[in-house]
C-alpha cells in the first residue's frame, strides 16, 4: 500500500468540502455545516498566513468531532511544514511536485498532487502517488476521466475545480472516486443534494 494512500482518510466518502479565503469563524462555521451533513472531510487552502490561522481553528473543531481536515495549495516544503504544524491530516497542491510529496511523507501527511493530462498523471503514479487530484475538472469534463482510466486504471482521481450540485454527479458516474466542492456549500439550493450525494455509497 503506498504511503500517500487516501483510502483511510476519504473512506466511502464521495464528496469533500473545499474552504477557501474564509475567516477562521466562518471556516469553522462552514466545516462544521458540512459535518452536520455527512460531509466528513475538508480542505483549506493555506495561501496567505490568514488561511493557516483558519486551518488551525478548523483543525481544532475537527479533532472536537472526529473529523479529518487536510491542508490545500501547498506548493512548497514550508507550506508542508505549516500544515504539518497546524495538525492537517493530508495536503493537496494545485500541480505535480514530486519533492513537495516527498517532504509531506517526512511528516507522515498523505500528499494529493494536481493534475491535468496523462503525462503528469503517470508522473505521479511512478512516484507513488495514486490518488490524483484532477484540476481544473470541469475544463477536463467528465469524459476525460473515462479515457484516461483505459490506460490508468490504478489512479484514484478527486475531481476538483467548478464542481457543484449539478455537476457532481456526472463526475462520479465518470468513475471520479471524491467530487471536492467549495462555493456550493454556501448556496442553499444546493445544501439538500450534497446531503444527498454525500449520502449514497
Amino acid at each position: 500500500m503506498s504511503a500517500h494512500d487516501f483510502a483511510p482518510i476519504f473512506g466511502a466518502a464521495r464528496v469533500m468540502v473545499i474552504l477557501r479565503d474564509l475567516p477562521p469563524d466562518e471556516t469553522v462555521r462552514l466545516a462544521e455545516r458540512a459535518w452536520d451533513l455527512g460531509i466528513d472531510v475538508v480542505e483549506v487552502p493555506i495561501r496567505t498566513p490568514e488561511a493557516v490561522t483558519a486551518l488551525h481553528a478548523a483543525v481544532r473543531a475537527g479533532r472536537r468531532r472526529d473529523r479529518l481536515v487536510g491542508a490545500g495549495t501547498v506548493r512548497t516544503p514550508a507550506q508542508v511544514r505549516q500544515a504539518a504544524t497546524a495538525g492537517a491530516a493530508f495536503t493537496v497542491a494545485p500541480g505535480l511536485d514530486p519533492a513537495v510529496a516527498d517532504v509531506a511523507l517526512s511528516y507522515g501527511l498523505p500528499h494529493l498532487p494536481g493534475v491535468a493530462t496523462p503525462t503528469e498523471a503517470q508522473r505521479a503514479l511512478d512516484h507513488g502517488l495514486r490518488w490524483l487530484k484532477a484540476f481544473p475538472a470541469v475544463s477536463l469534463g467528465p469524459a476525460w476521466f473515462r479515457a484516461v482510466a483505459g490506460p490508468l486504471p490504478e489512479a484514484r482521481f478527486v475531481a476538483t475545480g467548478g464542481i457543484d450540485a449539478d455537476n457532481a454527479g456526472d463526475f462520479l458516474a465518470a468513475g471520479v472516486r471524491v467530487v471536492a466542492v467549495g462555493s456550493a456549500l454556501a448556496d442553499p439550493r444546493q445544501i439538500p443534494r450534497l446531503a444527498r450525494l454525500a449520502a449514497e455509497r
